[in-house]
């Protein structure tokens, strides 16, 4: 979201609060705009730098297993994909693309809190269709499987929904 405030630009000579526009160009950075104003009463010529300024809502909050906070973090849902995926034939842009989606899908959700256990059930979810290895892989961390027949009980139950299929 864009801030739509606009303040009037007073002649920093003799202080009228308008002016006319010459020359406007980017910077040498793309970030602001460079404009070249001329005050309506002095005459006299002055530079400004327009910025647009991004006002997010507050920050999403991860409500992790042991009930401690903390900030939102897309590149830790980055870094669990790429373990998950390691040597499989996942491509990094799938990796980020499953991470943006993510946290799209939660800033448009309006949420400012989640549980940690939603975002690997998001995760779980879309790597089940992706690729299954690497589904599993996380699964067995995300899950921390204590034993084999855990283990054995996801499997089965991927095994059952890929043959219902």
């Amino acid at each position: 979201m864009v801030k739509g405030t606009v303040k009037i630009m007073k002649c920093p000579n003799c202080g009228y609060p308008d002016s006319k526009v010459i020359d406007s160009r980017p910077t040498d950075n793309a970030a602001s705009i460079k404009r070249r104003r001329e005050c309506l009463s002095c005459q006299k010529r002055f530079t400004t730098y327009e910025t647009y300024e991004i006002c997010d809502t507050a920050p999403l909050v991860v409500i992790k297993k042991d009930n401690s906070i903390e900030i939102f973090d897309k590149n830790k849902i980055i870094t669990g994909l790429v373990r998950a995926c390691y040597k499989r034939p996942v491509s990094r842009a799938q990796i980020s693309e499953i991470a943006d989606n993510i946290e799209a899908e939660f800033k448009s959700s309006l949420k400012t809190e989640c549980h940690s256990a939603e975002i690997g059930t998001m995760v779980m979810e879309r790597l089940k269709v992706l690729d299954e290895v690497s589904y599993v892989r996380f699964a067995s961390v995300y899950r921390e499987f204590k034993d084999i027949e855990t283990f054995m009980n996801e499997l089965n139950e991927l095994k059952s929904l890929k043959m219902g299929k």
